[in-house]
């Protein structure tokens, strides 16, 4: 007998439909419908994927006026057919189970394309924020990091944007490393207070001209959309790359991440002004 004859025989319609839609993943789901034929149509007719997908993460809402085709996601226009037919029903089936393959809680990398600009640099272009994407906290034999501007008053936050490597990500967890200055005397550690995450997209793309970095680039916070914010988190003083771990791993749809250093703890000796170093960062 077919699998999924035999499922829906033993535990009727209805509740084999409310066991697969409580599946730990998506992805297992994918796999469940490609056991069989019958499975494959059973998966697409009730829509389950969608339903899986949008109830871990309801902000794939917006994508729905999409289709798949030639492995790009293009958005329906002027489309007014019924959506509960069969090859609507296909496409969203097509749509979801894409978008379930990167749900994968084994799949695992790190997503930072580029850095986009920083609220504030003290040394443009030794202390850019580019340098944070660079493996090692040392380049060329001197250090590489990004540095804010001095500020007198500590509750001065800063901002670092980067972009992602895909429009739509899963994000689970962030790395940052602040930068502890041994060629400074006492070896300070450059460290903000805590840190605080933001994902979302830029309301206008960037235009070509705008790709390069240049000195000062700070983007209003009214050109960016945010749809998730996360926690706040305290961070050690200690040059280390520290995980902040999200309570929920959050979909990025736009490819843009921004990283809020709060609060400032070092003052430089040399001109009694409080700075953040950042050494490293991943996403």
């Amino acid at each position: 007998m077919d699998t999924c004859d035999d499922l829906t025989q033993r535990l009727g319609l209805d509740m084999s439909i409310k066991v697969l839609t409580h599946l730990a993943s998506p992805y297992d789901l994918v796999r469940f419908s490609s056991v069989s034929r019958r499975c494959h149509q059973f998966v697409i007719a009730h829509g389950l994927c969608k339903h899986l997908c949008l109830k871990m993460f309801p902000e794939m809402a917006s994508l729905g006026h999409a289709i798949k085709e030639r492995n790009l996601i293009q958005p329906l226009e002027g489309r007014l057919e019924d959506a509960t037919e069969p090859k609507w029903l296909e496409r969203s089936h097509r749509i979801y189970s894409f978008l379930a393959q990167g749900l994968a809680p084994d799949i695992k990398t790190d997503c930072i394309a580029e850095a986009i600009c920083a609220s504030s640099t003290d040394n443009f272009p030794e202390e850019s924020v580019e340098n944070t994407l660079e493996p090692d906290d040392k380049s060329e034999q001197r250090a590489s990091y990004w540095s804010s501007k001095g500020e007198a008053d500590p509750n001065t936050p800063e901002t670092l944007i980067y972009r992602l490597k895909a429009n739509l990500c899963i994000v689970t967890e962030i790395h940052v490393q602040p930068l502890q200055a041994f060629f400074q005397l006492g070896a300070p550690i450059y460290s903000a207070r805590s840190v605080r995450f933001r994902l979302g997209h830029r309301k206008c793309p960037l235009d070509q001209d705008d790709q390069e970095m240049s000195e000062g680039l700070a983007l209003s916070a009214d050109e960016f959309t945010w749809t998730y914010v996360s926690p706040e988190f305290p961070m050690i003083q200690k040059s280390c790359l520290q995980v902040f771990k999200l309570p929920e791993p959050a979909l990025c749809v736009g490819g843009v991440i921004q990283v809020e250093l709060l609060g400032r703890l070092q003052r430089q000796e040399m001109d009694d002004l409080f700075y953040i170093w950042c050494a490293n960062f991943k996403t």
